[in-house]
C-alpha cells in the first residue's frame, strides 16, 4: 500500500481517517439502543453530507469544540474608575461591549419611551382626538378617525403597535435571551401578532394620514413592506436555526420601525426651517368645518371659496391653505406639518436603512459567532448543509464555502505535507 500510494502521488490516509470511516460506517449500519446512540449516529449521518468530514477524526475532536471558538473574548480589565462603574451597570444585563449598551440605551429607549409616551393615545376621544388637549394629533387628522374604516384602523394601528412597540425592546435584552429563552420565545410570537395588526391598521388609514398625499402613502407603504418582510425573514432563519441571519433581519425590522420616531424629529425641524414661507397645502372644506367645530361664519371669514360646501352644491370643494406654522389658527399649522412629513418620512427611512447596514457590517466578530453556535446547533439536529440552513450568501449567491475558524484552521493543516512524506518523496525522487 505504502508503493502503491507513493506511485499515485497521493499521501497515505492517516490512520484517524481510517478510524473515523471505520466509525462511521459502523454508525451507518448498526442500529442504535439508546438516545444516546441515536443522536451520535445522527450527528455521524450528517457529517457525511458535509464536505471535509474527516478533519474531526484528524484532530480527535468532538463536533462541539467548535463552540470553543464561538465564545466571546474576555473583556479587557476597566480603563478607569468610570468604565468600572459602567460595566456594573451593563454586564448584569447581558451587556459585554459598553458601546452596544450605549446604542441600546438610545435605540430601545426611545422606542420604549415612544411607547409610552403613546399609551395614552388609547383613549381616543378623550386625548388623541380631543382639541382642547395639548397632546391631541395634527388639527384635522381625526376627521377621517369619527368612524368606519379610519376608525377601526387608528384602533388596530395603536393596539397593535404601541405594546409591540414596547415588548420588542425586551426582545434586545441578552439576559432574557439567554437566561429566560422560553418568554423570549412566547413573547416573540406575540410580537409579531401586534405586529400585524399594527401595520394593517396602518395601511387602513394610509390614504388620510399626514395629509394623505400619494408620496406619504408611497412612503408608510414602503416602510410597512420592508419591517413585514423583515419579520418574515427572521422568523424563516430561526425556524432553520440560523441565528446569526435572525438577529440581522430582526435588527433591520425594528431599525426600519423606528423610522417613524427619526420621522418625527425631521419633520418638526423642516417645519421650523419653511415657516413663513410660500408653500400651501389643499384641503377639504369639510376638514376645515372640523378643525374650526363647524364654525361656519369662521371658515367663510378665512376661506370664502368654502360657500360651495355650506350650500351644498360641492361637498368634496377643496381650497388652498397657507402652509405656516406660526400662525394662531390650526387649518395653517396642520398645512405646515403636512407639507414636509413626506419629505421627512423618506429621508428618515433611509437613514435608519442606511445605518442598520452599518451596523451589521461593522459588527462581523458578532456574526461569526453566532453562526457557528447555528452550525453546531443544525447539526446536532441532523440539517444536512450544516451552516448554511437559512438564508445565508453561500446558499444563495456565489460566496465561498463557509466553515467554522477552528474547522479551516483543521484542513489548512491538513493538506500540509509531514516531514515524513516530504521524505518520502525526496527518496522516491532520488531513485
Amino acid at each position: 500500500l505504502p508503493g502503491l500510494f507513493t506511485y499515485m502521488k497521493v499521501p497515505p490516509p492517516s490512520l484517524s481517517m481510517l478510524c473515523y470511516a471505520v466509525r462511521v460506517c459502523d454508525c451507518a449500519d448498526s442500529s442504535p439502543r439508546s438516545s444516546t446512540d441515536k443522536k451520535q449516529a445522527r450527528k455521524a449521518k450528517a457529517l457525511s453530507h458535509f464536505p471535509f468530514q474527516h478533519n474531526f477524526a484528524s484532530s480527535q475532536a468532538s463536533p462541539s469544540t467548535v463552540l470553543m471558538s464561538s465564545t466571546p473574548p474576555r473583556s479587557k480589565p476597566p480603563a478607569n474608575g468610570f468604565v468600572a462603574l459602567a460595566r456594573k451597570v451593563y454586564n448584569p444585563i447581558g451587556f459585554k461591549k459598553g458601546y452596544n449598551f450605549t446604542l441600546f440605551v438610545i435605540t430601545v429607549g426611545g422606542m420604549m419611551g415612544f411607547a409610552l409616551a403613546r399609551v395614552m393615545y388609547f383613549n381616543i376621544d378623550g386625548v388623541f382626538c380631543n382639541p382642547d388637549h395639548k397632546q391631541r394629533t395634527l388639527p384635522g387628522e381625526c376627521y377621517f378617525y369619527q368612524s368606519g374604516t379610519g376608525r377601526a384602523g387608528i384602533i388596530m394601528h395603536l393596539v397593535g403597535m404601541v405594546p409591540g412597540g414596547f415588548l420588542a425592546c425586551l426582545q434586545f435584552v441578552p439576559v432574557i435571551r439567554h437566561k429566560a429563552l422560553l418568554f423570549h420565545r412566547i413573547n416573540g410570537y406575540l410580537v409579531l401578532l401586534l405586529s400585524v395588526v399594527g401595520i394593517t391598521g396602518v395601511l387602513m388609514i394610509v390614504r388620510r394620514t399626514f395629509g394623505g398625499g400619494v408620496s406619504m402613502q408611497t412612503v408608510m407603504g414602503a416602510g410597512s413592506i420592508m419591517f413585514l418582510g423583515a419579520l418574515g425573514l427572521s422568523i424563516y432563519n430561526i425556524k432553520k436555526l440560523q441565528i446569526e441571519q435572525h438577529r440581522a433581519w430582526m435588527l433591520r425590522a425594528w431599525v426600519y420601525a423606528g423610522f417613524i420616531i427619526t420621522m418625527r424629529i425631521i419633520s418638526f425641524l423642516a417645519v421650523m426651517i419653511t415657516a413663513d414661507s410660500g408653500y400651501y397645502q389643499v384641503k377639504q372644506c369639510a376638514v376645515l368645518d372640523f378643525i374650526f367645530r363647524h364654525n361656519q361664519t369662521k371658515v367663510l371669514d378665512l376661506y370664502p371659496g368654502c360657500g360651495g360646501y355650506y350650500s351644498g352644491e360641492s361637498p368634496g370643494l377643496n381650497v388652498i391653505v397657507h402652509s405656516n406654522y406660526h400662525a394662531h389658527q390650526p387649518a395653517e399649522i396642520a398645512a405646515g406639518f403636512t407639507s414636509v412629513f413626506d419629505a421627512g418620512s423618506w429621508l428618515a427611512l433611509a437613514i435608519h436603512a442606511i445605518l442598520v447596514e452599518l451596523y451589521l457590517h461593522l459588527t462581523p466578530a458578532e456574526s461569526e459567532r453566532l453562526r457557528c453556535i447555528s452550525y453546531q446547533r443544525q447539526l446536532e439536529a441532523g440539517m444536512k448543509n450544516a451552516g448554511n440552513a437559512g438564508l445565508t450568501v453561500q446558499r444563495l449567491g456565489d460566496a465561498e464555502p463557509w466553515l467554522p475558524p477552528v474547522e479551516l484552521q483543521r484542513l489548512e493543516h491538513s493538506r500540509t505535507p509531514s516531514s515524513d512524506d516530504e521524505m518520502r518523496e525526496k527518496s522516491v525522487s532520488a531513485a
